[in-house]
This record gives C-alpha cells, structure tokens and sequence, in this order.
C-alpha cells in the first residue's frame, strides 16, 4: 500500500468505547467490573471481624453493633470520601491507577539518587502489590462462594475445594478466547446481585431494627477502645476485608469514567453493602450461633443453593475483574519500560483494553490456585488477604498527595486531608501486618518478586541504554558515510528501528560496516511511549530530515495504547509527512541483541545482571512487539556488554 492512496485508518490508541457510553450504559458497566471485588466482600468480611472479635466466645449485642458500625464507617472514609470523592481527581487524562500516578510524577525518567527516583520505587512496589491482589481475590472469592454447601449438608465440606479449582481453571482457561462477549451482561449480574444483598438485609433488619443504632461511629469507637489491644488489632484487620477491592474505583476509572463510578457506588452499591451487613449484624444478635456463615444463614433455607449459584457466578465476575485488570497494569508496566515486552493478544478488535497475556495469565493461575490448595479455607485466606490492599491504599494516598501539591493545591490542605487518610490507611496496614505469619506473607511474597523483576529490569535496561550510547555513532558520522563511503545506494526504503531519537541505530552501523552499502530511502525510526494515556493523531508523528535520502521519524503513542510502527507509518504518509514510500515493499531492520553480563563493568551485582540477560533473552521481539510485518524483517545480531 502506497502513501498517500489509503484511507485514514482508525488509530490504535482510540479512546475505548466505554468512555462514549451513555451515563447509565457506563453506570451498569461500572457494576461488573469495579464493584465485583468489593460486592463480594459480604460473604466473609462480616464473619470474619465476628470471629475475630468473639476470640471463640459468643459476642455481646453491643460488640455486634461495634463491628458493623466498624465496617459502616470504613466504607463511607475510605471509600466514600477518599476514593470515589478525593482519588478519583488524581487522573491522568483521564486514566487512574499507581501507573497513572507515577507518569503524572514524571518518576520514570528520574536523575538516580533523587525523591522522584526513590517515589518511582515505592510506585513500583505499589504496582506490584496489584499482582498479590490479583492472586488471592479469585481464591477468597470463589472458596468463600462454595463454602454456602457446608451449611446445609457440610458432608460436602471435602468437595469445597475441588469444585473451587475445577472453576477456577475453568475462568483461566476462558482467558485466551476475550472476554468480550460475557462482559455485556456483567453489569446486569451484578445490578441482581447487589439487589439480592440488600433485600437478604432488609429481611435481616426488619426482624431486629435495633440494629440500625448502628449507624452511629460511637458503637465502632467503643468497641475499639474497651477491647483489649490485640483483639481491636484483629477486628480491625478483619474489617478491612471489607473495603478490600475499593481500588478498583481508581484503576478503572479511564474505562468508564468518574461519574458513572461514582453514580453506581452511591446509587446501587454502597446501599445494597451497607443493608447486608446490617441484616446479618442483625441476625448474629437473635441467633450468634449464625457466626459460621452469617452471609447464607441470613436466606431462607429454600434459597440457599440458588444463592450459592448466584454467589458463585458474582465471585467468578469479580475475578474476571482483577484478572482483567492486571493484564491492564501489565500492558502499561511494559510500555512504560518497566517490564520486559511478553506476547499480548488482542481478543477483539472494536475494544482496546480486551487484551490476553498468556504467561502473565498462567504465572497468576498458578499463584491462585496454590493458595486454594494451600490455604483450603476462605478462614485460612482471609490471614492472607487484606495486608496488600492497605499497603497499596497507603502507598496512593501518598502518591495522590504528591500530585496534588505539583498541582498547586494548598499544602496546608493536602497535608490535612490526605495526612488524615493516609493515617487511616496506615493503622489498617499495621492491623492486618499482624496476620503475616497466619498467611500475609504470601501476596507480600508475590509483589515482592514481581517488584523486584520490575527494578531488575528497569535498571539493566539504563544500562543497555548507555551502553548503546558508547557504542552509537553520532548522525555526522551517518551524512559523511552516505556521502562519500558508501559503495552504491540499494533501491527502495529501508526502516532501522532505534531506541533513541539521536544518533545513528546499531543496526544501520553493522549493515553498513558489513555490506558497504545503503538505501536509496533511509528511514531511522523511533517509538516513544509519553507519560500520558493517549496521544492524538495530529500529534502521533514526528519527521525530521537528516539529509537527502534519510529521515528520523519519532512515533509517539501513550502509554494505553498499542504502539504499532506500520499503524504510525500509515498515518505519517496519510498526514502527508511521508511521500514516495510503499509500505509493502518495505525492508525493516532490527537489531537483536545480546546481553553480556561483567563484574568489572559499573552496574548492578553480576547475579542480578545475569537475571536481566535472562529476561531479556526470553523478551518478545521488537519487530515482533511493535507489529512489523514478520516477511520484511531483517535482524542484526549485537553483543552489549553490561
């Protein structure tokens, strides 16, 4: 296809179509996928904070009241006012999430040694707790689900667990196909959902409406402080499971945006949370031996099987959900080089962010279901769940203030609003650090890994970087060569991909050193990935003559869209900033190189060097990331010693 022939094709960056959806489209979307989490949170927050506040006693009404107040109020805080009213300002153009927060820092490109370098690290540590989260949510989710059989025939107590796995191999496996085409009825699953809750509750309150009293924070503030430490310690982390999954509202905030989020929490979730918890509150005061599974115990017994069906399916949505969303996290991660570039997948081709990444995918899968097998029961999970959210929460708090104050907003007010929160955030994370034997450890263990590839990889990568540099010729070097050493011109054009807008591309030095010749066309292109979600058209391509015969061309994509070079060529030469170029009969040039690790070169530690050489092997090709046509590519291998 010629320049300047074709029609204008659709940018790969395109705004999702969630963001052009009507309010009340958005509002029920909303539903499905941010409020999944933290819509199942009924089926063992409650039960848990009881647990943990009765010490295997039997609790006293006021203790009850304590405890529901306790999660009444850490819903409207934490949720209510700091996410859906104060985070969800912090976006990036619209987008939001830890990715979103460290681009708008302008951390990424940081002098070493720095406050922006270190917030990166507290950024990437944040990130990776996403990947903690998104392990122990379908396991916790779906066990918790399957648990509502023990309560009318607990003869199937043994079955929890494989049931648990056979689904949720089931939800792995489905990955690879998309999930657009169960995603339109998430909304109205989860609209049934959050309605089934709140009228399981008004049945529960009706029956005992002194329950209501609770609604003061006096019940949660006596409980806390007339309890013995340790146990206010363990209500308190129990609690929080409550509000585990309210991230959410921040991470997706660019595919449906703020007030659809806002609209569903205020309008549908919150109330339909906030009454079942207050109807199972209600039915542990008239019936405490319910403490084994308030949430069911609170139906009729007719209804409990269908429950635990419609449970079920809620818990496979709210999984979908944070699987989905760190495929997301993934995708922006390696854009913004913090991860190696791995295979992503497409799964439609109307909706961006439908995306599959099969190792991130499996790696996850084997995490959830090792905690199902290793933990058995949601009791033993709920140890384990809980102490990442609070430090991620903690750690946007902190961020959010960050970008408040370079926003000019009054220090004195952000110290007191996010200072108040981020307080809030830190008693939660120091409660829920007391179950970090009993199984916090485990999603700390997965971020902590995933936190350090992320360092591992971004620092070898600035190594790379300089050392190409030493290596690089300067662009007077390439106009003097072209001018008067090159034996002859080849016909027709050739694309040498570069890492860095100056300077010339290893590939094009090796193919002149070994072959003496060049194009007759050169074009030395550059993908930049901005700290921004999307970059406009009119604003995607950069094109820069060197001399006659050779142009620098910088295309530049956000860091939510999908960097394809043939895409940004097409659109260069429908803009008109490229003529004469046929881009079928293009020959691109890529430099395949390998990492030599030294212990006498300054870098990292020769063991952490040798990591990175081994991610960097196993890394997708650029050719192959950037979506060049496989039957025009031609490689150059390189050595880089690091």
């Amino acid at each position: 296809m010629s320049c300047g022939v074709s029609p204008v094709t659709a940018s790969p960056g395109a705004a999702s179509t969630s963001s052009n959806a009507l309010p009340l489209t958005a509002t029920l979307g909303a539903l499905g996928v941010v409020y999944g989490d933290i819509g199942t949170s009924p089926l063992y927050a409650l039960k848990e904070a009881a647990k943990a506040a009765s010490g295997g006693g039997q609790l006293a009404p006021e203790a009850i009241l304590g405890l529901v107040s306790l999660i009444l109020w850490s819903l409207i805080l934490i949720i209510s006012v700091k996410y859906a009213l104060l985070i969800l300002r912090a976006d990036n153009r619209g987008e939001g999430g830890i990715v979103a927060l460290l681009a708008l820092l302008h951390a990424r490109n940081a002098a070493p040694g720095t406050w922006r370098a270190r917030l990166l690290i507290v950024g990437l540590v944040g990130a990776a707790l996403l990947y903690g989260d998104g392990a122990i949510t379908p396991a916790i989710s779906v066990l918790s689900a399957i648990e509502g059989l023990k309560v009318d025939a607990p003869s199937l107590a043994p079955a929890v667990v494989p049931l648990t796995i056979i689904i949720l191999v089931g939800l792995f496996i489905v990955q690879k196909k998309g999930t657009g085409f169960i995603g339109g009825i998430f909304g109205p699953i989860m609209f049934a959902w959050f309605l089934v809750i709140a009228l399981l509750g008004v049945h529960g309150i009706v029956r005992t409406p002194g329950v209501l009293a609770a609604l003061s924070p006096l019940y949660a503030l006596n409980l806390l402080i007339h309890e013995d430490f340790h146990i206010s310690f363990a209500v308190l982390g129990a609690a929080f499971l409550a509000v585990t999954g309210g991230e959410a509202m921040y991470a997706d905030m660019g595919h449906f945006g703020r007030v659809p989020i806002r609209l569903a929490w205020f309008t549908v979730a919150l109330p339909g949370l906030v009454l079942n918890y207050f109807g199972q509150a209600a039915l542990l005061i008239t019936d405490p031996s319910a403490i084994e599974n308030p949430f069911y115990q609170l139906a009729p017994d007719w209804l409990h099987y269908p429950l635990v069906a419609f449970a079920t399916v809620a818990t496979v949505i709210a999984s979908q959900a944070i699987i989905s969303g760190v495929f997301s996290l993934t995708q922006q991660s390696i854009q913004l080089g913090f991860l190696q570039r791995m295979q992503i997948k497409h799964t439609t081709s109307h909706a961006i962010g439908q995306i599959y990444v099969p190792l991130v995918n499996w790696l996850l899968a084997a995490a959830t279901l090792g905690a199902v097998i290793g933990f058995g029961t949601s009791d033993a999970l709920a140890g384990a769940y809980g102490i990442a959210v609070s430090l991620l929460m903690a750690i946007t708090t902190l961020l959010a203030a960050l970008v408040a104050l370079q926003w000019g907003y009054s220090p004195v007010i952000v110290i007191a609003v996010n200072g108040f929160f981020f307080v809030i955030d830190c008693i939660f994370f120091a409660a829920n650090s007391t179950k970090l034997l009993e199984g916090g450890w485990f999603p700390l263990l997965l971020a902590g890994a995933v936190a350090f590839l992320m360092l591992t990889w971004r620092s070898g990568a600035k190594l790379v970087e300089r050392a190409r540099g030493n290596l690089r010729q300067p662009e007077q070097d390439l106009i003097e060569t072209a001018a008067s050493r090159c034996r002859a011109r080849l016909p027709g054009t050739a694309v040498f991909l570069a890492s860095a807008a100056n300077g010339v591309p290893l590939a094009l030095t090796q193919f002149i050193k070994h072959n003496h010749v060049m194009h007759e066309r050169v074009l030395l292109l550059t993908v930049v990935i901005e700290e921004e979600p999307r970059i406009a058209d009119e604003d995607r391509v950069e094109v820069v003559e060197v001399m006659e015969g050779i142009t620098r061309v910088i295309l530049h994509f956000g860091f939510m869209q999908g960097p394809t070079i043939a895409g940004g060529l097409q659109l260069a030469c429908d803009q008109g900033k490229l003529h004469g170029i046929d881009l079928t009969d293009i020959t691109y040039y890529v430099g395949r190189e390998t990492i030599i690790p030294r212990d006498d070169v300054v870098g990292m530690a020769l063991w952490r060097e040798t990591l990175f050489a081994f991610l960097q092997h196993n890394a997708k090709s650029a050719a192959s990331f950037f979506g060049v046509p496989t039957g025009q590519v031609v490689e150059f291998g390189t050595e880089i010693e690091i």
